[in-house]
């Protein structure tokens, strides 16, 4: 898939030569299944196989039979598959049970289709850096729709229809680093258990390497200005400004107080925010865009070492993810 988050996209070239494929998707496991519920896995009519429900063994062979049979007649199945508890052993589960994944002939090429109408729209608000809600029926043939989540409301939904899967999708945090430091060495390590991309930023190559900074999903060396600018800012990504130099701090602000960035935090002391501050707002930078800037950075833990420093930055970060913080 084109996507990493296993959905239909009509635009995707992997699916061109697809006609008709099978979506499946786990909706529910009676134990700790090695993969989330929603995980996807696209079966085409041509044989192809993309993804999978579990990690692989008796349960996604089942998965596949079945699939195939979805696309040869069409239809939706929701299939129930009972395990002992060996076989729930061998794909990650703690003991017996019932994992039930939903089937569902999808044609990728047609913008009739519900269920790439309903991706679609995911894929949209994914793009901008919002998160989705996929609700599909489980016991009825209602079409499934996409609504953004911070306009889903559970109590909304419509009851008379059963069970309904809800499927709550969320785009990565990026997180930019600049300035490749001892905390920043720190954010990596454990952004990566956060599931976060993290990008390291720095005009130092020896500081910026891949011995110092195994964990980062990228490196970036040179101006850290121009290379933030060459990135697309959204509501999921993440600045955190660790270089402590004013002439690197202030040209990254510049690029990004009025460009949609979630999260903008600078490393120094209240004193030195407030200088920042007043030379921002000297060359017309409005009061509100410079109260996006987080510093001291970090929810106040009161650790002072790099890690526990890195574990503040992280803190904050989730907690105005979350609406918790402004």
């Amino acid at each position: 898939m084109s996507n990493p988050f296993g959905l239909i996209d009509h635009a995707d070239p992997i699916l061109h030569e697809e006609r008709a494929v099978a979506l499946a998707t786990l909706v529910s496991a009676s134990g700790s299944s090695s993969k989330k519920i929603g995980a996807k896995m696209v079966v085409g009519q041509s044989g192809r196989i993309l993804g999978g429900v579990t990690i692989g063994g008796c349960v996604d062979a089942q998965v596949v039979e079945a699939a195939d049979a979805i696309v040869a007649e069409g239809g939706r199945r929701l299939l129930s598959i009972s395990l002992d508890d060996d076989e729930a052993w061998e794909i990650g589960l703690t003991c017996g049970g019932t994992l039930d994944v939903l089937i569902t002939r999808v044609e990728p090429g047609s913008a009739n289709d519900p269920t790439v109408i309903a991706h679609r729209r995911a894929l949209e608000l994914l793009d901008r850096g919002d998160a989705a809600v996929i609700v599909t029926p489980l016991d009825a043939t209602t079409a499934p729709y996409t609504v953004p989540a911070d306009e889903f409301d559970v109590g909304a939904l419509v009851t008379d229809q059963g069970r309904v899967f809800v499927d709550r999708i969320a785009p990565p945090v990026t997180l930019l680093i600049v300035g490749a430091g001892q905390i920043a060495m720190s954010l990596t390590r454990l952004a990566r258990e956060l599931e976060m991309r993290s990008v390291v930023i720095d005009g130092r190559e020896r500081y910026a390497t891949h011995d110092r900074f195994p964990d980062a999903d990228e490196i970036r060396i040179g101006m850290p200005s121009e290379i933030v600018a060459d990135f697309e800012l959204n509501r999921r990504a993440a600045v955190v400004l660790l270089a402590h130099d004013y002439k690197y701090e202030l040209p990254v602000l510049r690029q990004v107080l009025r460009r949609p960035a979630g999260y903008i935090g600078l490393l120094g002391s209240r004193k030195r925010g407030a200088s920042i501050r007043q030379m921002l707002s000297e060359e017309g930078f409005t009061p509100d865009e410079l109260a996006r800037i987080h510093t001291p950075i970090g929810l106040d833990l009161g650790g002072k070492g790099s890690p526990e420093v890195a574990l503040a930055i992280l803190a904050e970060i989730v907690s105005v993810n979350n609406g918790k913080r402004a």
